[in-house]
Order: C-alpha cells, then sequence, then structure tokens
C-alpha cells in the first residue's frame, strides 16, 4: 500500500499524457491538490462527521476514525482517484476506500439508498456514512462464541479490510495472513491517534 505515491506520480503522469491535446492546442485538464501529492491530508479534520455518522450507526467512532488512518495511505483527492479508476478498474472510492459492490449494499433501505458510488471521491460524508454502516453489518455478523486474542473492534476493521468471511474465520481463531496482519498492526499503530483527533483520552 504504501508504494501508492510513487502509483499516483506515475498515474498523474499518465493522465497528463492522455488528457492532453496537442501542444499547440492543450485542453484543461483536472490535477491534484498541492497537499494530496505531498502527504499532508489528514483525517482527523473530519471528526464531527465521524462521530455523527457513527452515533448514527451505533458503532465506535474511534474505530471509523482508525480505519479512515488505516485508508490514509493514499491521498483522497477526487481528480486523482477518478484518474486512477480509469487505469485500475474497480479500485476503491472515498476517504474510507469502499467498493463499488460494498456500498451498493450497505446502502440498501438506508438513508443514503439513493446516493451513487461513484460520488464517494467528493463527499467525505457519504464515505464515512457507508463505512459506519458497513461496520454495523459487520458487527452483526460477528459469531457469538469467539477464540484467539483479536477485539471486537479489531475483527471489524480486519472485515472492513478482507471482508465478511475473513473477520469470520479469524473470530474463530484463525491466524491472519500477512496482508491481514500488516492492516491489525496498522490498525493498533492507529489508535491512539484516532483518540487523539476525537478528543477521547
Amino acid at each position: 500500500m504504501r508504494e501508492w505515491r510513487w502509483l499516483a506520480a506515475a498515474m498523474l503522469g499518465l493522465c497528463l499524457a492522455a488528457c492532453t491535446g496537442p501542444a499547440s492546442q492543450p485542453e484543461p485538464t483536472a490535477t491534484p491538490t498541492t497537499s494530496a501529492l505531498s502527504g499532508s491530508y489528514d483525517p482527523a479534520r473530519f471528526a464531527s462527521m465521524v462521530r455523527t455518522r457513527a452515533q448514527e450507526a451505533g458503532v465506535s467512532p474511534r474505530l471509523v476514525m482508525a480505519i479512515l488512518f488505516n485508508e490514509s495511505y493514499k491521498p483522497h483527492d477526487p481528480a486523482l482517484e477518478r484518474a486512477w479508476q480509469r487505469l485500475k478498474p474497480g479500485a476503491a472510492f472515498g476517504v474510507a476506500n469502499m467498493h463499488e459492490a460494498t456500498f451498493d449494499a450497505t446502502k440498501k433501505g438506508r438513508a443514503f439508498a439513493g446516493r451513487s458510488w461513484d460520488q464517494l471521491p467528493d463527499d467525505p460524508d457519504l464515505a464515512i456514512q457507508a463505512e459506519s454502516w458497513y461496520l454495523h453489518d459487520l458487527a452483526a455478523q460477528l459469531p457469538a462464541h469467539r477464540s484467539g486474542s483479536i477485539t471486537s473492534d479489531e475483527l471489524l476493521a480486519l472485515g472492513y479490510n478482507a471482508g465478511p468471511g475473513a473477520m469470520k474465520s479469524f473470530a474463530r481463531g484463525t491466524k491472519p495472513g500477512a496482508q491481514a496482519q500488516s492492516y491489525l498492526d496498522t490498525l493498533r499503530g492507529n489508535w491512539a491517534k484516532a483518540g487523539k483527533a476525537l478528543g477521547e483520552p
């Protein structure tokens, strides 16, 4: 995941090359903000949204925020996300990095049912709302009896990253693979940062 900055730079070059017309008549192109490419993106600015949406969905605001920090490995700039989507169809959208199928399943019967997945890059509040309700849905799938040392919040984060099937397997005591363990380690490293962003002790 950490190679995103290199991928972003390469993708930006490809996008500019593909989107620019002849040298004598260049067409306007959308370019990402300097902050997006410099790595100054900070999920803490969404603290108010996180509190509101997490409360609506009945999930931990700290978990929602920690996942936003986990997913901040890439710059969340709408133009950059859409350019990357053209190069890699099926990539996730929005500050919570959600895939289209997950968004469409999560929105059913919810207040944002009329919204579209392709709106996520432009609407952090929608992305956080969808993230919160997906965590709510994952929580309903957690086995009542679990084994192992992974906490419920950590299992939900792993479910967010790897899907409900993997989450259930981890809950039964299956050891996370390298990728899942890396996500879990990152979450644990971001836990204090998430609490601080929300003003929690």
